[in-house]
């Protein structure tokens, strides 16, 4: 399978890279900052690009099975106003209807799930900004043709562990914390 990702320098992004190579996919890293992609591999191909741009993304789709999109704000700018993933986003679904790719896989994050308790009041007003951007994101891929999947882990952390539990639009019972890897592993 060929798969384009977006985000393969962050966290999850380069988990789905090692695991994708390891189970012998052809891999695409569409990166602003191909020198921070240290990886080597023959089934790895490192291209430059902004996911802002359509047309970027447009022409480097073709012949892709599916896009893989771990893309993030991280702090300080995930607590001001922004529009970082659903322009992403927006730009991915039009350039994957130009060029005929059709499967779609998006993280976003548990705290969109209507989850009542503290914890998760907390984080939803801690998260408002992220949230909100995640909100439009989603609502963009939901309104595609695309076959999609949008991934919403709780709060990440760094582990080996690649198990995950998944529930259908809801978080798991118990679920607090997922390991970057393990989302990687169900994307």
């Amino acid at each position: 399978m060929r798969l384009l990702i977006l985000g393969a320098n962050g966290k999850t992004g380069t988990q789905l890279v090692d695991l994708a190579l390891a189970r012998d996919h052809e891999v695409t890293a569409f990166v602003r900052s191909p020198a921070k992609v240290t990886r080597r591999h023959s089934l790895l191909k490192v291209l430059p690009g902004d996911p802002h741009s359509a047309d970027e993304l447009t022409e480097a789709l073709p012949e892709h099975d599916v896009v893989l999109s771990a893309l993030g704000v991280g702090p300080p700018h995930a607590f001001r106003p922004h529009t970082v993933i659903q322009d992403c986003a927006a730009s991915t679904v039009a350039a994957m209807t130009r060029a005929g790719v059709g499967r779609l896989v998006l993280v976003s994050a548990a705290v969109l799930f209507p989850e009542k308790g503290v914890r998760f009041a907390f984080f939803r007003w801690l998260l408002t900004q992220v949230r909100h951007d995640l909100v439009a994101a989603e609502q963009i891929v939901r309104a595609t043709s695309l076959e999609w999947t949008i991934a919403r882990p709780p709060r990440l952390i760094h582990t080996s562990d690649e198990g995950y539990r998944a529930t259908r639009d809801a978080l798991p019972s118990g679920a607090f914390s997922m390991s970057f890897r393990a989302v990687a592993a169900f994307m």
